[in-house]
């Protein structure tokens, strides 16, 4: 069982390309993926989100990527001679207006530093390379993300396990209890008719109000479905696959059932163990939203 909440980092340099990568997730109903990579990096994305694809299949998933070259093919430098001219031109002319009070004291960083004449250039990358340096790190990242919502996953599966044993206890109570109430209920069906059959009432109409009656105030099915949802859930608490999606219909149905009964059960002990029953699912309903 994997915990929709994770983080994993990871520094990769190969061949003087430097990349870290930071994944965090937390809850989603899908799986939902944003990347935080240099402008020049988006040709990444799709194999990345492949990537995450591969090892998630929910959550909301924050990639944060940042890259160095530090090769020394990764820049260039170049001087425009053109505008280096027109500065030159440009000094000459000002010489000659200024008379002979001003000298020329060019050197070679004062033209350096003259706006334009040096522009520094990215060279292209190799996108190879970088997507494989990328795909390293970011599989790298994605372990020590899986392996934290892995360790999240076993505190939640305990949990969960343990609410699944209290429902299953709370419905043994109910199944024993429930004969109980049956034999109760007929004992006053049985002089509640004998009073009105004595009064005039029709019989047959009379009995007929009580089968519906009965029908209607009837658990057993209710509890057999019970009993089937807590070995459904756990056997998805066993699974190796994601089971969020599943987990969270069967808490819905095991709601469903318990409801019933407390809208059918008119016994005060079935009645309290219903309302117990309500606490726990609803505990497995909030943190079943955790799970992937």
């Amino acid at each position: 069982m994997q915990s929709m909440t994770g983080y994993g980092r990871a520094f990769v340099e190969i061949d003087g390309r430097q990349m870290a990568v930071e994944v965090k997730s937390v809850n989603h109903r899908f799986l939902d993926i944003a990347f935080r990579m240099p402008r020049n990096l988006m040709f990444l994305e799709d194999a990345a989100r492949k990537a995450v694809g591969a090892k998630l299949s929910r959550g909301h998933v924050d990639v944060f990527v940042t890259y160095r070259n530090l090769r020394t093919d990764a820049r260039t430098v170049q001087v425009d001679e053109a505008l280096f001219g027109a500065y030159a031109d440009a000094l000459r002319s000002l010489a000659e207006l200024s008379g002979s009070g001003l000298r020329d004291d060019r050197t070679l960083m004062g033209i350096a530093r003259m706006p334009d004449v040096m522009t520094v250039t990215e060279a292209d990358e190799d996108q190879d390379a970088v997507r494989a340096l990328m795909l390293a790190a970011l599989n790298e990242a994605l372990e020590g993300l899986v392996a934290m919502r892995g360790r999240e996953g076993d505190t939640i599966r305990a949990d969960l396990s343990g609410r699944v044993d209290a429902i299953e206890r709370m419905t043994a109570a109910v199944e024993a209890r429930y004969p109980e109430t049956v034999e109760e209920y007929r004992q006053r069906l049985k002089s509640a008719v004998a009073e009105l059959v004595d009064s005039g009432v029709d019989e047959n109409r009379l009995l007929m109000e009580v089968a519906i009656m009965a029908d209607r105030s009837a658990i057993a099915e209710e509890i057999v479905r019970l009993n089937s949802h807590v070995q459904q859930l756990r056997a998805l608490l066993d699974a190796t696959e994601p089971v969020g999606r599943r987990v969270d219909f069967i808490v819905q149905e095991l709601n469903r059932e318990v409801n019933t009964i407390s809208s059918k059960s008119q016994d005060i002990p079935i009645t309290r163990l219903t309302v117990d029953m309500k606490a726990e699912i609803e505990k497995l309903r909030e943190q079943v939203q955790n799970i992937e």
